[in-house]
């Protein structure tokens, strides 16, 4: 029975352990989703700022992939 306490204490341990870990690592990711929503509403911003003049004309031979 003590064994079975002891095995079951360091197995808690190692969850526990894990459990921060994984929460470091999905409050990390977050914070580069916010960074990354940041930055996509900087540059919907700044497309729908630009005027029409301002854009470069555009060929449709620009959207060929370049394996052609």
């Amino acid at each position: 029975m003590e064994s079975r306490l002891s095995e079951l204490e360091v197995r808690i341990a190692f969850q526990d352990e894990l459990l921060d870990a994984l929460n470091l690592s999905v409050a990390r990711q977050q914070q580069q989703i916010d960074q990354l929503q940041q930055q996509l509403r900087l540059l919907y911003q700044q497309m729908r700022t630009q005027s029409p003049s301002d854009a470069p004309a555009r060929s449709l031979l620009d959207d060929v992939p370049p394996h052609y």
